[in-house]
């Protein structure tokens, strides 16, 4: 070896070697952006709670990656008296009907903001809630749902569902038992229709009906029929209300 010649650097080494290394860095800046605006890609079609072909997305709160709503993918399910409903559609002017998994964490960041708009708009506005179980990464979502349709036999889902949502990193059947106690459902009822099994369809067509309509993800909210998909800020959903009430 010529102990004069020069050490050559990382960056002066073979053309091939370049091209690999910079293609690798391109990929990964890429998917980092593609995270931070457009959440994660779960293309396993069996993450709907029912089987079926949609692809399935988790979308996280992406600051300004939904400033606006946006089309759907078709007509969403018309909302009926067997939904669960906060606030009074009689005399809302703006209906938000969200698509949601109990065990999802963006949900749990998002359910705070759809409080905050039923307190500050009250009757201008009506919250829906629908499940879209993410079964492939989330287990108990299902079995959390369940709890929240059996809790709506006696009149609590709203209560059950709250409750869910503070607990959602322990969701089990023993913490669906307490807090049925704790909202004051009666136990015997409770546990006999989570034991039944009587909800499952009900899930399964709930989130069947919002892939149709668009759904990729979870949350998923329809603002009088637009899609706006993510933990958006409480800002821009004032926003968008805002606009409708004009």
């Amino acid at each position: 070896m010529d102990d004069n010649r020069k050490e050559q650097g990382f960056f002066e080494g073979p053309p091939k070697t370049m091209f690999v290394f910079g293609l690798a860095c391109g990929i990964a800046v890429v998917s980092v952006f593609a995270f931070m605006l457009g959440g994660v890609n779960l293309p396993d079609a069996d993450a709907l709670a029912g089987g079926g072909n949609a692809a399935v997305a988790a979308v996280p709160s992406g600051g300004d990656a939904a400033v606006a709503p946006t089309p759907a993918g078709g007509p969403m399910p018309e909302v009926t008296e067997d939904d669960h409903v906060r606030g009074d559609l009689d005399k809302a002017k703006v209906v938000l009907v969200e698509y949601s998994d109990f065990e999802c964490p963006f949900c749990g960041r998002h359910h705070p903001t759809m409080e905050a708009l039923a307190e500050k708009y009250g009757d201008d506005v009506a919250w829906v809630y629908r499940h879209f179980p993410l079964t492939n990464i989330h287990p108990n979502a299902i079995p959390a749902a369940e709890a929240s349709e059996c809790a709506g036999d006696q009149g609590k889902f709203w209560e059950m569902a709250d409750q869910l949502v503070v607990n959602q990193q322990n969701l089990n059947r023993a913490t669906y038992e307490r807090l049925a106690g704790d909202i004051g459902l009666n136990a015997g009822d409770f546990t006999e229709c989570l034991d039944s099994g009587k909800y499952k369809s009900l899930v399964s067509q709930q989130q069947a009906g919002g892939a149709a309509a668009g759904v990729t993800g979870t949350p998923a909210t329809f603002v009088n029929g637009s899609l706006v998909s993510g933990a958006v800020p409480l800002a821009q959903f004032e926003t968008i209300i805002d606009g409708l009430l004009q």
